[in-house]
């Protein structure tokens, strides 16, 4: 019997016809989703207490508009076995109230929980895992430290972009006193047929233009673009970004200060040898700088973390991030990106239990 190609038209027609056929019987028949036991209540949460072991990480994203708690094994690393729950919103309340479902001897086992400066978060690792220490993740202290920095830059700029407002002021007024000038001068001095005289003016719609500094870039500009370098430690800069922190430097002395302070924090963090007591007694010298500088920015981050320093200093008993929580995270809005979005949350998460689950 002859065979004929199908030409390629056809095809794209076939499954475009047929594609969302093919995807609900996968869904109905082909998945096992029918059978999953936690289908009626997953819109609001899933557990999966086999996954629970002693050092979990905890963490908040954002699926379908709406924010859900996560409870991770880091154990797991990310793959099958790492997800233990998945709780709709971040209240403490009705998180707990979720976790408190899990096996009591599987959560008075849990050594370590990981997590970032969230309260809810702490408030919830309090009460579903009370042996557990509390770690916080070290990326967020530092982040918090350059958010302050970020702030004092932020009004560096404000006061770049003031300065900038009254040169362009001044500069309109100046263009106007001229304009008036050249109407009062024609008016008292007629002009002759082919006469030239006096120096050429300056044209009538001249626009402002903000001074330019070494580098290319206005002051405002200088202060907008250093977002990108304060971040970081002066080793990892360009030769550019080090003109441009130097410029940075000697118009706010006081970002100087603060950069130097957040780098000398960033070390502590660093240097893995330390032990617990020791990172204290440099946190305590660390705070003294911070007071003596006057920096209030970085005052007030000092303050977060001072209120927070026995959790924080816990990432020197077994130097343990958060890591794998925004690890897993990627993955599931990797995974969700795939499917071009999240239609059926329920199934979505069936899915995410069957691969990390």
């Amino acid at each position: 019997m002859d065979t004929y190609p199908i030409p390629a038209r056809s095809l794209e027609r076939y499954f475009k016809t047929n594609g969302n056929t093919l995807e609900k019987n996968y869904k109905e028949n082909l998945s096992g989703f029918r059978d999953w036991e936690q289908a009626d209540h997953a819109c609001d949460w899933v557990l999966l207490p086999e996954n629970m072991g002693e050092h979990l990480s905890i963490d908040e994203s954002m699926h379908q508009n709406d924010l859900f708690t996560f409870v991770s094994n880091k154990d797991g690393h990310g793959k099958k076995g790492t997800l233990i729950a998945v709780v709709r919103g971040t209240k403490a309340s009705d998180v707990i109230k979720i976790l408190k479902q899990l096996p009591e001897e599987k959560r008075l086992a849990v050594k370590e929980v990981t997590m970032d400066y969230s309260d809810s978060m702490h408030a919830i690792v309090e009460a579903a895992f009370p042996k557990a220490d509390i770690t916080i993740d070290v990326f967020h202290v530092i982040k918090n430290q350059c958010d302050a920095l970020d702030e004092l830059r932020m009004r560096f700029k404000r006061k770049a972009i003031s300065e900038q407002g009254k040169e362009k002021a001044e500069f309109n007024k100046a263009k106007k006193r001229r304009k008036k000038a050249r109407e009062y001068y024609r008016k008292t001095h007629p002009r002759k047929r082919g006469e030239n005289r006096g120096r050429k003016r300056k044209r009538a719609n001249e626009q402002f233009k903000p001074n330019e500094l070494a580098n290319g870039d206005t002051k405002v500009e200088l202060f907008t673009r250093a977002r990108h370098i304060l971040s970081k430690s002066g080793e990892k800069w360009s030769e550019s970004q080090k003109t441009r922190a130097e410029l940075v430097f000697g118009f706010a002395p006081q970002i100087r200060k603060a950069h130097s302070l957040v780098c000398k924090l960033r070390c502590i963090f660093k240097n893995k040898k330390l032990s617990k007591e020791t990172a204290r007694e440099k946190l305590k010298v660390w705070y003294k700088e911070v007071s003596e500088s006057n920096i209030k920015e970085l005052i007030a981050a000092k303050r977060t973390l001072k209120a927070k320093e026995e959790d924080v200093l816990n990432y020197f008993v077994n130097h343990a991030t958060n890591a794998a929580a925004e690890s897993l995270n990627s993955k599931m809005k990797g995974f969700r990106s795939e499917l071009r979005g999240v239609r059926d949350l329920p199934f979505y998460l069936y899915r995410c239990t069957m691969i990390f689950g």
